[in-house]
Parts: structure tokens; C-alpha cells; sequence
């Protein structure tokens, strides 16, 4: 009884001098490096709990040093950017995240939740290829296509019809098909509610804890939303993947597939992005690769886009709820001009 006590005891000092050190840890982060906690922001990240949920990924070793979760990610803080070379007054949240660096260059509410409309399907893009096979065949059904409102964005599917995971995600990446989320969540998952938790677990994995999704194609839900910076993980992560880049990257496809009858269907869905489009003129030294739009009533105006600066470095960029169409582009060029290099 005694040695159990005195073991005890030592458990006790231990945590002690732990929590002693980590003190110490925080005041010279404050002092040296000027991080504080903000408390005017009501959605910003609980940064200053702990690590164990944050900070890493997998299993730490037996040394104690595991893999930080925002090593190669971009970081920064809460203010917004001041400048006179963007009109911010064009959308009500926006952000540049140069890669490699691991810096954001420019900031407007990128922590503020929004709707994010169509920029939904990146998430849908990535579950997908992450967990389907892109040649395997999927089978439109009625509760896939009947439960949409037609005049919702659809790329055309009718019930019955068979098409791969690959020329599905044409579909919903080019033409934004609401309908071919569906068939694709249906494919993967088995239904669109299992394929709707596959991918808030997979944007919880990713650090996207501000962001809750409750179908995969961006259709309007209270419950339904992301922020900037979120939106900036998740298509970080899915532009690892070069079948995902293909898809983003172009222009128009060609597409073929069989309909309920076996008869072949073809069809060609083009990009719209405004940018590869041509309908809008690309920034100043920069390159466009590829992204996504997005546009509801509730959302406004959206886009996520991957580009490159004049060095060749990638750069990703966010603009949630523009005024208008042309307003999100306004905006979009003045960041990736004046924050990409």
C-alpha cells in the first residue's frame, strides 16, 4: 500500500511539471512570436486546446514525436488583410493560400461559415476517388434523379442509365451535375446518407472542423456550410490526386455512356470556370489550372481555384459569396494579382 502511494505521488508531481512546462510554453509563445488567443471571432479554431486533436496524424512513436497535422499546411491568424489593391466589398469572404510556402497572403473572413453551394462537389470529387474505382460502371436510379428539382444544375442523367465513376466526375466537376452527385454517392457509398457521412468524416480528418455537409452536390440546407479556409484543406488534399487535377483542368469533355436501353449517349459538358472558359481574362503572371464554381441564392457567387504564379509555385484561392458573377471574378483577379507572388 505504501509503494502504491508513493508511485502515486510521483504521478501526481509529474503531471504537475507538466503542466508547469507547458505554461512556460504558451508564455514564450506569446512573448516571442506574439501568437494570442482571439476572441472576436466566433467560429475561429480551438488552436489553444489541445494537440491531441489538432496537431497530429496517426499514432505517435514510442519517442513521443509524431507527424504535426499543419506542417505543410498554411497557417495563420485571425485579422483580416487591409489593402486598397482588393475590393473586399465585392464578397463576404475570401482568401489566398500560397502552398509550399505555408503562408496565407491574404485574408477576409476566411474562418467565417458560408454556404458553399457547388464548391461542395470538390469534397464529393475526393471521397469519390479516394474510395471508388474509377472504371467501375454505376447504375443511375429514381431516387437518384427523381428527388432533384429539375431546375436544379444537372448534367443530364436519366434513370437507368450506366456510366463510370470517371465520366460521372466529368459531370459533376465540368457541367456541376447535381444529379451525377447523387449517382456517384450511391455508387460509392451505397446510399447518398452513408456517402454524405464518408465525407464529414473525411473533412473532419482533414482539420475542416467548421464545415458540416449534408448532401454531396451544394444544394441549399441550414445545416450545410464550410468556411474559406476549409475549403482551402479540402481541395488541398484532393489536388494530390492527378486524376482530380485532370478533371478541374479541362476546358470540355466528351462523354459516352449507355442508357437504360443499352443505346450509347454521348454528350459534351464544358468547364464553368470563367477563367478557362475565356469568358473572363486571366491575372496578370498568373496561370489558372483548374476549380470550382458555385452559385445559389443563399451562397452567392463562389469559387476555389488552383493556379500558378510566375515562379511556377502553386497557389490556391477562395472567394465565397460574391455580390455577382462578375464581382467574384473582380475579386479573384485582384488577389491572385497583387497575393500570388
Amino acid at each position: 500500500m505504501i509503494s502504491d502511494q508513493n508511485e502515486e505521488d510521483r504521478k501526481v508531481k509529474r503531471l504537475k511539471e507538466a503542466g508547469i512546462f507547458g505554461g512556460l510554453a504558451v508564455i514564450l509563445c506569446v512573448s516571442l512570436a506574439g501568437c494570442t488567443q482571439r476572441t472576436d471571432v466566433a467560429d475561429a479554431y480551438q488552436l489553444y486546446e489541445t494537440t491531441a486533436e489538432y496537431s497530429t496524424l496517426g499514432n505517435t512513436s514510442s519517442s513521443g514525436n509524431g507527424t504535426l497535422f499543419a506542417s505543410d499546411l498554411c497557417v495563420g491568424g485571425t485579422e483580416n488583410t487591409e489593402s486598397d489593391q482588393v475590393i473586399s466589398e465585392c464578397a463576404e469572404s475570401a482568401g489566398v493560400f500560397m502552398v509550399n510556402q505555408g503562408e496565407i497572403t491574404y485574408s477576409q473572413n476566411i474562418y467565417e461559415k458560408k454556404y458553399p453551394a457547388s464548391t461542395t462537389k470538390i469534397l464529393t470529387a475526393y471521397v469519390a476517388l479516394k474510395y471508388g474505382d474509377p472504371d467501375q460502371v454505376l447504375t443511375a436510379s429514381e431516387n437518384a434523379i427523381n428527388t432533384l428539382d429539375p431546375a436544379s444544375s444537372v448534367c443530364g442523367l436519366k434513370v437507368g442509365d450506366q456510366i463510370t465513376l470517371r465520366e460521372a466526375l466529368y459531370g459533376l466537376m465540368l457541367r456541376s451535375g447535381n444529379d451525377a452527385a447523387n449517382v456517384i454517392a450511391e455508387g460509392v457509398s451505397g446510399s447518398i446518407d452513408a456517402f454524405v457521412q464518408l465525407m464529414n468524416s473525411e473533412a473532419l480528418a482533414l482539420g475542416a472542423t467548421g464545415s458540416h455537409f449534408m448532401n454531396p452536390s451544394g444544394l441549399p440546407d441550414e445545416n450545410h456550410y464550410t468556411t474559406a479556409y476549409d475549403l482551402y484543406l479540402i481541395f488541398n488534399a484532393a489536388i494530390q490526386n492527378e486524376e482530380f487535377v485532370n478533371l478541374i483542368s479541362s476546358t470540355s469533355h466528351d462523354t459516352s455512356y449507355l442508357d437504360a436501353g443499352g443505346n450509347t449517349v454521348t454528350a459534351t459538358w464544358t468547364n464553368s470556370n470563367g477563367y478557362l472558359s475565356g469568358a473572363y481574362k486571366q491575372p496578370e503572371g498568373v496561370t489558372v489550372i483548374g476549380g470550382k464554381t458555385g452559385t445559389t441564392q443563399d451562397a452567392g457567387y463562389c469559387l476555389v481555384l488552383y493556379s500558378q504564379n510566375e515562379s511556377g509555385e502553386p497557389v490556391i484561392s477562395v472567394v465565397l459569396k460574391g455580390n455577382s458573377r462578375g464581382d467574384l471574378y473582380k475579386i479573384m483577379t485582384q488577389m491572385l494579382s497583387n497575393f500570388s507572388n
